[in-house]
């Protein structure tokens, strides 16, 4: 029977990430945990040949899985088919003294998370790197901003840009901190007492602490759980995963701006040769990774549901009653993130903007863009707010309406305030007002140049990891 394919890993994933989770990958990083919890114990005192060890180190790389199933299906225990597959092979019986099954997959799927957590970091490291290329390249393109969808005020395409990257500037701090504190389980035994280590080592407390900080300096993670039971708390997992959700919110938002404006036709996401957007209608060109990104930020909020189900839900010393949910939600949350990164990267590197499409938009709504600064302008000439608000609200009403039904067929608000003497500034000075308004955003390029100093530092920080280029997407 032909295997069942995991979708998210197969078709979206990069090759990295589908190594630390694949089922083979992960039995070598148990093989691997053994072969260093035997070596430790060996080092203080027990007695373990070397000759086995050896054994064990020939043979950890042939994984056989259906193997370890048929051995499962009789077990009925996961750990215990491996233990005797990996025994089999070696023709030892000296890996998992004093262990409990927890101790064994525990701290490898942390190390699973850990290592993904790493790449994710660079690849958060490499997205901002060029979307602060793509502010930089646009920062002085005047764009009409808008709230609610609706145009507003004048901003330009770079600020945009550098708006949703530091939205994931915030997320790259929140990994960060999460990488830096992460703290593994160690080997607490059954119960989280490390009664059964204690009595190999014949009650030797110093030799117990020391097996521990072996194990951890073999994984690699910076921290370590003082007080735990059977299993680590799940909260650890939920932080996990809120962190995925998080790095695909900035991304997430930049593609749904994007999409709008493809519809505009003032920017897209690209269109590669031989690309069809539609199969009936040969002049498409739908914003399709865009969508997949939104659609990736839709799955880890799924998954992020399925995470805060366990958080607050251990029973006791622990159970393994989300056994079942963490197989789907931990490697799935990580693939649907990785491939998030993947096809934004390739967004960036492919996307457009069309000025003169942005141009022909700002003409026509530049004079509804100023009405704050026209505003202000009355006000210092003596109007009181609400009444230079109300005369501006009505003629923009009505220029509006006239467009639309093109009773109008250019925008002329600033005529209708000049002829308005509850109005007192002259056509000249409306003028100059909207001319202002086509050279000035505001601080929308101090802003950008804020943004690209912050990229930049992290940049310097992790220069390999800045830059990393996706690989092809479908």
């Amino acid at each position: 029977m032909s295997a069942i394919p995991n979708v998210l890993a197969e078709r979206y994933a990069s090759q990295a990430i589908r190594n630390i989770w694949s089922a083979e990958g992960r039995i070598i990083l148990e093989r691997e945990f053994w072969i260093a919890v035997m070596k430790a114990q060996k080092e203080l005192g027990l007695d373990i040949p070397q000759e086995a060890i050896d054994a064990y180190e020939s043979v950890k790389d042939q994984v056989n899985l259906s193997a370890i199933m048929e051995r499962e299906r009789i077990t009925r225990h996961d750990v215990k088919a491996r233990i005797e597959e990996f025994c089999d092979l070696a023709g030892h019986e000296h890996i998992h003294k004093g262990m409990t099954s927890r101790d064994l997959t525990e701290n490898v799927e942390q190390l699973q998370v850990y290592r993904s957590l790493l790449i994710l970091r660079d690849k958060t490291v490499a997205t901002l790197a060029k979307i602060n290329e793509r502010a930089q390249q646009w920062e002085g393109l005047l764009i009409t901003g808008r709230t609610h969808n609706v145009a507003a005020q004048p901003t330009t395409f770079g600020k945009r840009i550098a708006m949703f990257g530091e939205e994931l500037l915030g997320s790259l701090s929140s990994l960060n901190h999460h990488v830096e504190t992460y703290a593994v389980r160690g080997l607490k035994g059954a119960v989280g007492t490390q009664m059964d280590q204690i009595s190999l080592f014949n009650g030797d407390l110093a030799k117990v602490d020391a097996l521990e900080s072996g194990i951890s300096k073999h994984l690699g993670i910076p921290e370590k759980f003082d007080n735990v039971g059977q299993v680590y708390p799940r909260s650890l997992d939920f932080r996990t995963v809120s962190v995925l959700t998080d790095l695909a919110a900035g991304p997430s938002s930049f593609s749904r701006t994007l999409r709008l404006m493809a519809g505009n036709e003032t920017a897209s996401e690209g269109f590669a040769k031989g690309q069809t957007g539609s199969s009936a209608m040969p002049h498409k060109m739908n914003s399709r990774s865009c969508e997949r990104v939104n659609g990736f930020q839709t799955i880890l909020k799924g998954y992020l549901a399925m995470a805060s189900g366990l958080a607050g839900d251990q029973w006791n010393e622990g159970d393994v009653s989300c056994s079942v949910v963490r197989r789907v939600m931990l490697p799935d949350a990580f693939y649907a993130c990785d491939g998030m990164f993947e096809t934004f990267l390739t967004i960036l590197n492919q996307m457009d903007a069309y000025p003169a499409v942005i141009e022909a938009e700002t003409e026509h709504y530049l004079p509804f863009l100023m009405t704050t600064t026209i505003m202000m302008e009355a006000v210092k000439a003596g109007v009181g707010r609400e009444t230079a608000h109300k005369v501006i609200k009505e003629h923009a009403v009505a220029t509006v309406s006239d467009l639309r039904t093109r009773t109008v067929r250019q925008n002329d608000l600033l005529r209708r305030l000049a002829d308005d003497q509850r109005i007192p500034l002259t056509g000249e000075q409306l003028s100059a007002l909207l001319e202002e308004g086509r050279q000035n955003a505001g601080s929308a390029r101090s802003q950008v140049a804020a943004f690209n100093k912050s990229v930049s530092a992290w940049t310097a920080k992790f220069p390999n990891a800045a830059t990393y280029e996706p690989g092809s997407i479908l």
